[in-house]
C-alpha cells in the first residue's frame, strides 16, 4: 500500500466522526437557548411579558400521593387548556423559598396563549383535602385561599371571588373560588403555591399543569 492510498484511508476514517461531532455542535446550537415569551400583553410586573418556566413533567404523581387527601395533587384550575404565564421562582416569584409558585391562566382561543378573556372567573379547585383560610384584600395577593393540611398547605390568589368561608373544611376537587386579577396582578390568572413542612416546593411536581 502506498504512502497515498494509506493518507487517503486514514482522512476518510477521520472524517466520520469529525462529522458526527459538527452535526451534534450544530444541533445543540439550533436548540432554544431562552425562555418563551407569553403573548399576553401586560402580564408581568410593570407590563412586562411573563416568562413561562419548565414544562412540568406529567404522568409521574405517585399513586399513593393521588390517594392521599392530604398530598397536593393536580391542576387547580382542571382545565386542559391550562398555560403557564409566569414559572416557579422567575420574575415576580423570587426568591423562590418566598414567593415560588406558578401563575396560570386559561387559552380560551386555542392559540396556545393565556387570554383575558378565556380566564376570568374559571373555576379554581382544591388539589387537596384541608381547613380553609380565607383572605380578603391581601396585598400582593388580592383575595387569597390558604388550604392547610397536616404537613401540606396550598395557596392561590388573586381570585375574583371565594366559592367557600373561612375555617371551612373542603376536599380535594371541592369548587373554592374563581380566578380575577385582585391585587398586584396586571391581567386575570391564579398564582398557586405549594408548601410542605413549611418549605416552598415548585407546584409542577405535583402536577400543577396535568
Amino acid at each position: 500500500m502506498g504512502d497515498w492510498e494509506l493518507f487517503l484511508r486514514t482522512r476518510s476514517v477521520l472524517l466520520l466522526p469529525a462529522l458526527l461531532l459538527l452535526a451534534g455542535l450544530l444541533y445543540v446550537m439550533s436548540a432554544p437557548q431562552t425562555p418563551e415569551i407569553s403573548a399576553w400583553r401586560g402580564a408581568g410586573i410593570g407590563g412586562q411579558a411573563a416568562i413561562i418556566g419548565e414544562a412540568a413533567p406529567r404522568g409521574g404523581l405517585n399513586p399513593d400521593a393521588v390517594a392521599d387527601q392530604r398530598i397536593p395533587t393536580g391542576n387547580p384550575l382542571r382545565d386542559r387548556r391550562t398555560v403557564m404565564t409566569q414559572g416557579y421562582g422567575v420574575g415576580t416569584h423570587t426568591p423562590a423559598e418566598v414567593w415560588g409558585g406558578v401563575d396560570l391562566a386559561i387559552d380560551g382561543d386555542g392559540n396556545g396563549h393565556a387570554d383575558p378573556e378565556g380566564t376570568w372567573d374559571a373555576p379554581v379547585y382544591a388539589t387537596h383535602g384541608g381547613t380553609a383560610t380565607v383572605r380578603p384584600d391581601s396585598w400582593p395577593g388580592g383575595n387569597c385561599i390558604l388550604l392547610r393540611s397536616e404537613g401540606y398547605r396550598t395557596t392561590y390568589c388573586h381570585l375574583s371571588g371565594f366559592a367557600i368561608s373561612d375555617g371551612q373544611q373542603v376536599q380535594r376537587g371541592e369548587l373554592i373560588g374563581y380566578v380575577g386579577s385582585t391585587g398586584n396582578s396586571s391581567g386575570p390568572h391564579l398564582h398557586y403555591e405549594v408548601w410542605v413542612n413549611e418549605i416552598n416546593h415548585n407546584p409542577l411536581n405535583f402536577g400543577a399543569v396535568d
